[in-house]
């Protein structure tokens, strides 16, 4: 089923308790695509100035990810982010970021990707995320990203993107935010009385929670992963094993979902093992497997009587 993403190509620097990275291959189409691949063909639309220093074609050389959509502005500037994690590191702080060709216009949805059945709407402006979507035929699952800023400063353009979409990944401050409620299952109730049918919040190393609208819910912790030396691209990478296994599986109903979540959980577990792309790229789909298999069996119980 083909898998459509749009969002930030970026150059990074980020530094941790463990090191620093400088400029370093980072953005949110870029993690999403590579965590997906595991799973199924990728269709990515991006924009970077000449600047980039980065050769997709070659980081992608061994995935099934079409560049198609990869637009190259020769006037323009690669976005750029400069962050920090300090402590538990929970957070980043964002140090610097220089949007560049994130400011303009977005790229334009190539012809033959405007059939792409499911869709992922990294992080942007929810405006430019809805001028993306209209851009695609008839899709039958749409998921999106969001963060604080465009909760606080474009609510109304965010409600209106919620209308349009199946489901919405965000994190749990966010999740609190957006609804103006502190009690993240009221939070999330809200949510989708706002639109989308699914609400995924992620909640760091306490794992996540899967709302529907039909009353359905889904908990999963965290995977438990020893090494934790960049969270960057962490929820990206999330996204993309979750939107691949359901491209892979072509089904969207909410048992494959809660497989999808879990393969999320475990794909984001490798990218927080390394700087930048290191941690997804060092690993095969048997690593994959056999993580998801250990998350499985830590989280299975049976009741047991007196």
């Amino acid at each position: 089923m083909p898998l459509l993403v749009t969002g930030s190509i970026g150059i990074d620097t980020v530094k941790t308790p463990y090191g620093v990275s400088e400029n370093c291959l980072g953005g949110s189409a870029i993690y999403f695509s590579m965590a997906a691949s595991y799973f199924s063909s990728v269709r990515l639309i991006g924009v970077t100035g000449p600047d980039c220093p980065f050769d997709l074609s070659e980081i992608f050389a061994e995935r099934d990810v079409d560049l198609a959509g990869l637009e190259v502005r020769p006037q323009s500037k690669t976005f750029r982010w400069t962050g920090s994690y300090y402590s538990t590191m929970n957070e980043a702080i964002t140090d610097k970021v220089e949007l560049n060709v994130l400011a303009e216009e977005p790229p334009k949805v190539p012809e033959a990707y405007k059939d792409s059945k499911l869709v992922f709407l990294a992080n942007t402006a929810p405006t430019l995320q809805s001028e993306l979507l209209e851009q695609i035929d008839k899709p039958i699952f749409v998921a999106a990203d969001t963060m604080n800023c465009w909760i606080h400063d474009r609510k109304s353009d965010l409600e209106n993107l919620l209308k349009k979409i199946d489901c919405l990944i965000i994190n749990d401050d966010e999740a609190r935010m957006l609804a103006a409620d502190s009690n993240l299952t009221k939070a999330a109730h809200k949510i989708l009385a706002m639109g989308p049918n699914i609400i995924i919040i992620k909640k760091g190393e306490s794992g996540s929670i899967m709302y529907s609208a039909d009353g359905s819910v889904f908990l999963l912790p965290a995977f438990p992963a020893e090494d934790v030396k960049d969270p960057t691209g962490a929820g990206d990478s999330f996204a993309g094993g979750f939107m691949g296994y359901l491209a892979q599986v072509k089904k969207t109903d909410f048992e494959s979902l809660k497989t999808a979540v879990a393969y999320g959980t475990v794909v984001a577990s490798f990218t927080i093992s390394d700087f930048s792309l290191q941690g997804l790229t060092s690993i095969t789909k048997r690593d994959i497997e056999n993580r998801l298999e250990i998350l499985r069996e830590v989280t299975n119980f049976s009741l047991r009587t007196l």
